[in-house]
């Protein structure tokens, strides 16, 4: 796919006549060890009038549950974890939650634990703040409140229903195995280990240079999204990178730089359906087409927030989306998709 087309996507994307938000961000779009298209658009600071850059640092939201992953892998690796593990063997005060749940249902999304933030039944994430002040959500702890005390949903390992509890709960996990706060895990055991220099789970009210502020809003109609998501993020989303430590970060993951083969490849095995050719490995979306992998990927939203990173084993492919804008990333990532499916 060539930078022609890409750029096309993009500006067909931004002439849509429905209220739809200006694409704002980056893309990134390499073939073997060549960046065939990178391009960046439109304001990382709209007060300032600041653009972004392709070396502009964006939240990602859920994107990092992928990093959560590889984190518990890790763990087990080194002997201090099995995926069949009861998290009621894990001396974490978890006692309200069903003790039949396993690392594998966690990592999943079969777990049945109650979300915090259900995206099946809510659509207002900024509702969640409005009892609970986001500037007190500092620590995956901090998050029990919200769940804990909530009904299962189901039997463990009997559905699949998205969880941003779950991961919280493995957040807590690492901490309780590896005596580092789960962010420091992260940053010294991943992003360090690939290089990736630009990544980080910043503070809001601390952001580092050359990071994008997340809009909420039109393009006429905005504000920021600095009341509207954690103040820091964690297990289950809210980490800033860019398009460039991606590339970092999927090259170590397949080289098997960060897990060993073994672990990689249970990582990545679709364990469980979502529907029709969409399934999930471990903190991973995967899209099985005629029996075939074709591409892995993680995707995120919040206020202010969308992306999707998508890495292609058979063409040694990957597509990485970044905005601080709600929309586009996923629109734009599909239509790729389909150029890519109709020539291979």
């Amino acid at each position: 796919m060539d930078a022609g087309i890409i750029e096309e996507i993009i500006k067909k994307h931004n002439q849509k006549e429905n209220g739809q938000v200006q694409f704002s961000g980056a893309v990134l779009f390499a073939s073997g060890s060549e960046a065939k298209f990178e391009n960046c658009y439109g304001f990382a600071n709209r007060s300032d009038k600041i653009k972004n850059t392709t070396n502009t640092r964006f939240g990602i939201a859920s994107g990092c549950k992928i990093f959560t992953a590889v984190a518990i892998c890790q763990l087990v690796q080194k002997g201090l974890l099995e995926f069949d593990t009861l998290i009621s063997d894990l001396e974490i005060d978890l006692d309200q939650l069903d003790p039949r749940i396993t690392v594998h249902h966690l990592l999943t999304h079969t777990s049945g634990i109650p979300d915090y933030y259900d995206e099946e039944f809510m659509t207002d994430y900024e509702s969640l703040w409005r009892t609970v002040p986001m500037y007190s959500i500092t620590s995956p702890k901090c998050f029990l409140p919200l769940f804990q005390n909530r009904p299962m949903k189901f039997d463990p390992g009997t559905q699949f229903s998205y969880s941003n509890a779950g991961f919280i709960v493995l957040g807590l996990i690492v901490e309780r195995l590896t005596g580092l706060s789960f962010n420091d895990y992260v940053e010294e055991n991943i992003f360090r280990a690939c290089g990736m220099q630009d990544s980080g789970y910043f503070r809001m009210d601390q952001l580092p240079e050359r990071t994008a502020i997340g809009y909420v809003g039109n393009d006429d109609h905005w504000k920021t999204n600095i009341y509207s998501i954690p103040i820091v993020g964690g297990p289950d989303g809210g980490a800033y990178t860019t398009v460039h430590d991606l590339v970092k970060f999927w090259n170590a993951l397949m080289k098997n730089q960060l897990l060993s083969k073994s672990v990689t490849e249970r990582m990545l095995f679709p364990h469980v359906q979502d529907s029709g050719v969409i399934h999930y490995g471990y903190g991973v979306w995967i899209t099985v087409i005629n029996n075939e992998i074709f591409k892995y990927f993680v995707m995120g939203g919040d206020p202010g927030v969308v992306m999707q990173s998508s890495y292609y084993p058979e063409l040694k492919a990957e597509a990485h989306i970044l905005a601080n804008v709600g929309q586009g990333a996923g629109s734009i990532a599909s239509r790729m998709d389909e150029i890519l499916l109709a020539n291979r």
